[in-house]
Parts: C-alpha cells; structure tokens; sequence
C-alpha cells in the first residue's frame, strides 16, 4: 500500500553519513527547520502492472516508489545512487525550490546522473502544503516507474479547513505501455508517436476480479479518509471514481479549494488532487475506478477498498465514467480557491488579491505537431525544443549562455504561418517579479497538459474556440485556484496569471511524454538585477558539470 500513515512511507535513513554531506550546504536551506535525510538506490527490477513482466525503474527495489511525507518548512536531502546502465535525473513536480531552480531536476538546470554515480539534491518544501509527485526526466523512464509520491503536511500551528482524517493514503494513477522505455524511446526517435496505451493501474497494481484481490486501502465505517490522488501516466487523461462514494475535494496542488462533492474527477496527467472519501456503506469491498477518458477505446482499472470487518465481494457493476471533454470543461469550472483558509501560512488565502495587479506581459503559445526531416516534432509558436549538452542555467552562470543557446527564440504570439518548425532551444527572458499572462492555444484534437515548474499560477479562464483580448471579461479575478499544472482542452485556450518572482531557470513542460520528449517545451529564465543572495543562491557544492563548463572555473558567488 503506497501513503498509508501507519505502512513505511520513507527510504532508509542515513543520517550520519548525510550530515556530512549537509554540512556547508545551509545557505540553501533555513537550518532551524527539521531535516529529513533519505537514501535511494535506484536500479532495474521486472515489473508487471498489467501482468506483462516489463524491465521497470525501482527506487530501493519499490514500484512506485517510496512516499515522501514531508511538512511545511522541512528541508530535503536525498541521495539519489544511479544503477541503471544511463543517466538519470528526478524532479519534483510542484516543489517551487525558492531561489534554488539548481535542484529542480530538469535538464535545463541540471546534469543527469551518470550511471553508477550519485547526486544528493537538497532542497526546502518552502511556505508549500499540499499533495505533489517526483518522478524522472531523463528518456522515457517515467513511462516504467522511478516515480512516486511527495505530501506537504501543515504544521500543527497552522489549521486545516476540515477534520483530521483517520488516515491519509496516496493514490497514483496512470496509464501504461507494455513495450518498456527503451522501445518506446526507438518508436519517438524513429519520428513516430506512441499510440494508445496498454492499460491502467492504481499504485502499480490491477485487481483481477477473482475475489483473491488484496486490498489497496482499508476503511473502517463510520470514519473519514483522505486519498491524494496523481495522475503519474505519461500520455492519458483519467477519470476516478469510488463505488457507491463521494469525494469531497479538499486541496488541489497546494492550494485548499471550495470544498465541493464529487462523484468522479478528472484528473489530467501531472495534476493531483486532495480528497475526503468517508464510509458510509455496508461494511464490505467496494472497487476504486480509473479509467481513460477522449480516447477512442476507454480502458478500465480498479483496485480494491476494503472494510474492515467487512463481509461480501465488491460489486461487479461500476460506476460509469462521464463522456467528452465539455463535462471535463464544466468540471473545470467548479474548482474555486478556499478564500478564508490557511494555506501555508497563517494569512488567509485570499488575502492576495492577484486580480488587481496590472497584467505587464502576455505570452500566447500555440502548440502543432509538425514533421521535419521526416520525423514528428511538437513545437510550441513554431520552435521545437532541442536539449542542449550543457543544461542552460550552468551555461547562464558561467557566463558562456551565447554559446549555448538565444533568449526569445519564438515570439509572445503565435507566428501568422505557425506550420513550418525550426529546432533549437528555447528560453523566454522574463523580467523579475512581472506579472505576466499567459495564453495556451490548442488548435489540435488532442488535450494538452502543462506545467510550469518554480511557480504556481492562478488557472483564471478556459474555453473553447480561439482566445481574444475580449475573453478577459470572463476570466476568474476573485477565487481561480492557484496551482502547478493546467489542461487545454482541443480545439480550445486556457489562460494563466502570475507573478515572476522566483529568479531561476524555470521548465514550462507539456505533461504528455510524447510531446515533451519531441520538443512541445521551453525554458523561463528569471534573473535579479541584482544578483544578490536575497534572490537567488550560488551554485550548490557538488553539483555536476557537463558539456562546455566541465572544467571550468567557478564564478565569484554572490555575497549578499
């Protein structure tokens, strides 16, 4: 069971060796705050989620991996052991590493592992609460684990809009491709996309329906329980449901929401969801439900929830799944910011009035699936993302970025011809602490998932047709839930607002592997002019170099 409270939900300890290499590191952390230290293998291991072996990624020998059950203000130490036979990398989607995008774990920021070698990243859950997932960025590792689950708790002196729940579980859900990663890395390379997916599971697992099912999660009657449930998939949209229960969506990527029920929710990949599941049935098994949703044959998964003391099979009638994207889109609608609640700090959410500030920049991106030389790229206003070999925040603070890569390589708006692609890297150069929008245009049949590393913004306004300056009129300015990931549904735009203060070299990603590996990706680069300490830290000791600044000498830090 992945997140129960009272199962093994960390790695092995290693205190007394990690103080070592904590040691001098504490300008990137506030040492009065607790540190939790965790050491991970990660090595080759079979899996078989769908009763297929498959060659999977294993952190300390577990798919999926290890829980990390953190609270507000904790610093961070891992040391990540690379025994795969390539490089290797982990980020930490929706961790905003104030002032530190060198822990960010994308290759924009950073080296990957090499094999046989270790990083240790460091890092603080900094004025965050929440439900959030780590998973890998290197090739198609995701597509085979090395992910799983990261949960910001409050602290004690900070209250929570609802009652303690009896327990707390994680719950991921994603889709899966049978074929394992270094075939699904030919089929992209040789310029094709990957297609449907095999099946579903729910934390690495399918019940089989043959009564033999070992439950994923127990409830006892009459008590409520908090599921915190990710879509950790690579490519599909999935709805979940609980047979014949509710949901009460409590959080939603750092954010407490309007506390609303629901009967299912979709949950688009990359995005993770907070919610109250109390029971209130006949004490037996009942099935949780994830299926695929706008795709042309749905794929089904359940898992069991199991009561305690209770008697009898879970029923085999599910409930069903809700049909096209305009209830998705209407589902959207409903999630509205917990204005009075705390969040992380003891101020009220709504306090910060985001509908008030002058917008300063607006970014229209339009996404299309082009071929060049033959082979499928995605691109983002006419550019398809290349990766550099040296990552670009180490070619930015080493002076050499001419060398590496142009700021603004695509425009703020969608080029008039938006069908011919170019390759190249791209880096928007954004201004500190502008408060700037930015506009996703779908003109595809398939929906998109993004995210934005460093940030959370505020999901102001979605809809379909084209945007417009107009569309402003419609756009949430009182309550839009601040979060980490949003969803573009086809044929339609999405519209985000934030403030640009958070200086670092920041990853804006689709969260559909396919496209993210072939290019639909860009890099934000935020810089103080002042340089200063206040804004942004040096480069960490121990970080790894590579391409053009292995061996080069390290800049002056900055000193105040």
């Amino acid at each position: 069971m992945v997140g129960g409270r009272k199962g093994k939900e960390m790695a092995r300890l290693t205190l007394i060796s990690m103080l070592f290499l904590w040691a001098g590191s504490m300008l990137m952390v506030q040492g009065g705050d607790p540190t939790l230290f965790f050491e991970w293998n990660v090595t080759y291991g079979t899996i078989a989620p769908l009763g297929v072996p498959v060659k999977g990624i294993l952190i300390n020998g577990q798919f999926p991996g290890p829980n990390i059950n953190s609270t507000t203000n904790n610093n961070i130490v891992i040391n990540v052991f690379n025994n795969l036979d390539e490089p290797f990398l982990v980020t930490w989607n929706g961790i905003q590493h104030r002032k530190n995008s060198w822990q960010d774990g994308v290759l924009g920021t950073n080296c990957p592992i090499p094999r046989g070698k270790n990083y240790t990243y460091k890092f603080q859950v900094k004025d965050q609460i929440g439900s959030y997932i780590y998973y890998p960025l290197t090739a198609m590792h995701k597509a085979v684990g090395g992910f799983g689950g990261l949960r910001v708790n409050s602290r004690l002196l900070i209250p929570v809009p609802y009652a303690d729940p009896a327990d707390d579980y994680t719950l991921l859900v994603g889709d899966f491709f049978n074929k394992g990663h270094t075939s699904l890395k030919k089929i992209l390379d040789s310029g094709r996309n990957l297609g449907r997916c095999d099946g579903v599971h729910l934390n690495g697992k399918v019940a089989k329906g043959d009564g033999k099912d070992e439950p994923l999660f127990t409830m006892e009657a009459g008590k409520t329980y908090k599921y915190r449930i990710c879509n950790t998939g690579i490519k599909t949209s999935l709805n979940v449901r609980f047979q014949g229960h509710t949901m009460k969506l409590v959080e939603m990527e750092g954010s407490h929401t309007m506390q609303n029920d629901y009967d299912s929710l979709d949950v688009h990949v990359g995005q993770c969801f907070s919610v109250l599941v109390t029971a209130n049935q006949e004490p037996r098994d009942y099935y949780v439900v994830a299926s695929t949703r706008f795709t042309k044959r749905e794929v089904t998964a359940t898992g069991i929830i199991r009561y305690k003391n209770g008697k009898g099979a879970a029923s085999s009638e599910l409930p069903p799944p809700p049909v096209g994207w305009a209830w998705s889109l209407n589902q959207f609608r409903t999630f509205r910011w917990n204005l009075t609640s705390n969040a992380a700090r003891p101020n009220p959410q709504g306090s910060y009035k985001y509908g008030s500030i002058n917008i300063t920049r607006t970014i229209k991106l339009a996404n299309t699936a082009q071929r060049v030389d033959g082979k499928l790229r995605y691109a983002l206003n006419g550019v398809s993302y290349v990766e550099p070999t040296t990552p670009l925040k180490l070619a930015e603070y080493y002076g050499v970025a001419d060398k590496v890569f142009k700021y603004d390589t695509i425009p703020d708006e969608p080029p008039s011809d938006n069908t011919k692609v170019t390759l190249a890297p791209i880096v928007l150069n954004m201004t500190h602490r502008n408060f700037v929008e930015i506009i996703f245009e779908n003109h595809e049949t398939a929906i998109q998932s993004y995210h934005l590393s460093g940030y959370s913004f505020f999901a102001v306004g979605m809809d379909v047709g084209k945007w417009s300056p107009e569309k402003r009129m419609n756009y949430n300015l009182l309550d839009a839930v601040s979060r980490h990931t949003i969803q573009v549904f086809p044929n339609s735009w999405s519209a985000i607002l934030l403030t640009f203060d958070n200086c670092g070299m920041w990853n804006l990603r689709s969260e559909i592997w396919d496209r993210h590996y072939l290019g639909q990706q860009l890099y934000a680069s935020v810089i103080s002019p002042n340089r200063s300490l206040k804004d942004e830290y040096n480069l960490p000791e121990g970080v790894l170099t590579c391409g053009i600044v292995q061996g080069m000498p390290r800049p002056p830090p900055f000193s105040s």
